[in-house]
Formats: structure tokens, C-alpha cells, sequence
């Protein structure tokens, strides 16, 4: 059995609360879209065309260390699905992310990952192999709460419209044969 010291009991205790605040849905994002959006089958939460909310500023470095602003994919669909190296359920995802992104490419939809709580070389390990679109690096998970996605909600998948608005969150994996028909619903769409 481990040991606590007293600054790590205290960091577990803290956890601990933040985890269960989260979990019985007490802790907010700044995003607030969840308020315009309702959810739909399977948990998929939609927003209305003419209700769907900004998605926030996204910008940093990807993993391979060039920079990178969600602002730049502004007439694209963009799929950002937000995961980490130490996520099991992100393991199976990614598949069938990336047969998601080359079944959608060629009409206008991009792909970006959000790496979070996560070392870079664990992040890029686990990356390589497995997707080809890039990924920002954010171990704080601040872009994470910036798009309402809780720290205990990895995986999630935010789908964004052209115009660079919220259309669509799933909280949890998913797989390609339900998030490409979502994905090419909205890339259907005429802004």
C-alpha cells in the first residue's frame, strides 16, 4: 500500500472533490453552448443550425512542435476530439477517427486532436501509427474546459460548422459507422 505525504493526500483529496463535482455536473466549462444544445440519440448532442454557438479560441502548438489556430480552418468543417496516450477507450477510437477523417477529407473537413493531461512523448508515441491529422498539445486541459469537455470526459468529439460554430459534442468514443454520416451531415450543410 502507498504511502501519502501530507502535500499528496492533499492533492488526492482535491482531485478527489474536483472529480465528484464534475461528475455530479457542478463544474461548468466557460463555453456554455451546452445551454443551446440539446441531446439527441445515442447521447449525441446537437445544436440548431440557427442557435449553434461559437466554438472558443483554440490555438497553440501541435505536437510536432509547429504552431497551430483552429481560427486558420474558418469554411471547413472541423472534427476536434479531445484524448490522451493514458485513455484506453482513445485507443480504439483513433481508428476509426482516422477512417472517419479519409472517408470525409474531400469535402471540406479537417480533423484536429486535442492531446490532454498527457507527457509529449507518450502523446506523439501514441499518435504515430495510428492518425494522420494533427494535434495540439495541452496537458492543462485548458482548451478542454474552454469547449465545456470536463477533465473526465476523455474521449469526447466536437464537431464544428464552416462557420466555425459548435453543431455537435459526443462525450465518449465513437465509432466510424456513427460519427461519418454526423460529420457528413454537417459538411452537407450550406452555411
Amino acid at each position: 500500500m502507498a504511502v501519502l505525504t501530507r502535500p499528496r493526500a492533499i492533492a488526492a483529496g482535491v482531485a478527489l472533490l474536483i472529480a465528484g463535482a464534475v461528475a455530479g455536473g457542478l463544474v461548468a466549462g466557460r463555453g456554455d453552448w451546452a445551454d443551446a444544445c440539446a441531446t439527441g440519440e445515442n447521447g449525441v448532442i446537437e445544436c440548431a443550425a440557427g442557435e449553434r454557438p461559437d466554438a472558443p479560441a483554440a490555438a497553440g502548438e501541435l505536437l510536432d512542435g509547429t504552431r497551430y489556430d483552429l481560427a486558420s480552418a474558418r469554411g471547413n468543417v472541423v472534427v476536434v476530439n479531445f484524448w490522451g496516450s493514458w485513455c484506453s477507450p482513445c485507443r480504439a477510437e483513433a481508428k476509426e477517427l482516422e477512417q472517419t477523417y479519409q472517408a470525409t477529407k474531400a469535402s471540406g473537413v479537417e480533423f484536429l486532436g486535442i492531446n490532454n493531461r498527457d507527457d509529449r512523448d507518450a502523446a506523439i508515441a501514441f499518435e504515430r501509427g495510428r492518425v494522420t491529422y494533427p494535434s495540439l498539445f495541452d496537458p492543462a486541459n485548458r482548451l478542454g474546459l474552454d469547449f465545456d469537455i470536463p477533465p473526465g470526459a476523455t474521449p469526447s468529439t466536437v464537431i464544428l460548422d464552416r462557420e466555425g460554430r459548435i453543431a455537435m459534442v459526443i462525450r465518449r468514443s465513437v465509432l466510424a459507422s456513427e460519427l461519418t454520416p454526423l460529420v457528413q451531415r454537417v459538411a452537407a450543410e450550406h452555411g
